[in-house]
């Protein structure tokens, strides 16, 4: 990340001109983390966080959560991801959604981590739309809605997160509040599997077994269509 880039994004998250000893503090943090002293980065973060910086406050959380820097305290990640979430970051509201989904620092409650990623899909953060598909996908915490999960999933597959992509190809595959598709649940597997996860190939290719070659073709440029329109009306 460039010092401009970097200057920038504080001034975003402060609302305040990029420069000044805040700028510089954000710039010392981020340099020190691209070059692994996590403990350094944390250092000169912190101080912006109890200033009150949403995104700052985010980065202690989530290095916290990882045991980057200092020891792993899920108890001071969720005190941090919490301010982060107060102040409205989407990425703190689905990491704080994630520490209740999971029960990690806090008494699992899956009401809770509901509340917490609808409020990030509704800033629409891919991954919040995600986690909330998700719940509504198996019923936790809310009533399940196959329809809306699909909704959600399609949002935030259409913003090219991958998780998403595959958890609609698996929609469409078993015919979960979609007609079963078996072109289309390729297509976004397929999509889901050019960012090389693991998980995601597998799927496609059990998917591949149940079409015929012209099917797998027409899938296949499906999905090349679909990434050239960037994931629209796919």
């Amino acid at each position: 990340m460039s010092r401009i880039l970097k200057a920038a994004v504080l001034a975003v998250a402060l609302g305040l001109p990029a420069q000044g000893a805040m700028a510089q503090d954000f710039n010392a943090g981020a340099d020190a983390y691209d070059a692994g002293d996590y403990a350094a980065a944390l250092k000169e973060w912190r101080p912006l966080a109890e200033a009150g910086d949403a995104g700052t406050q985010f980065m202690l959380g989530w290095m916290y959560a990882d045991g980057k820097g200092t020891a792993q305290d899920y108890a001071e990640a969720v005190r941090w991801l919490r301010r982060s979430a107060a102040q409205g970051d989407p990425r703190g509201q689905v990491y704080l959604g994630q520490m209740y989904d999971k029960g990690t620092g806090v008494t699992k409650d899956y009401v809770e981590a509901v509340r917490w990623y609808r409020k990030a899909a509704a800033q629409g953060d891919p991954r919040g739309q995600a986690y909330l598909g998700k719940m509504y996908d198996s019923g936790t915490g809310v009533i399940k809605d196959n329809a809306e999960a699909v909704r959600l999933y399609r949002k935030a597959a259409e913003q090219g997160y991958f998780k998403a992509q595959f958890a609609l190809g698996r929609m469409y595959l078993n015919g979960n509040g979609v007609l079963q598709d078996y072109i289309t649940a390729h297509m976004w597997m397929n999509i889901a599997a050019a960012t090389g996860a693991p998980f995601a190939k597998d799927g496609r290719d059990a998917v591949a077994a149940l079409l015929s070659p012209q099917d797998l073709t027409r899938a296949q440029q499906m999905a090349r269509a679909c990434v050239a329109q960037q994931y629209k009306d796919s």
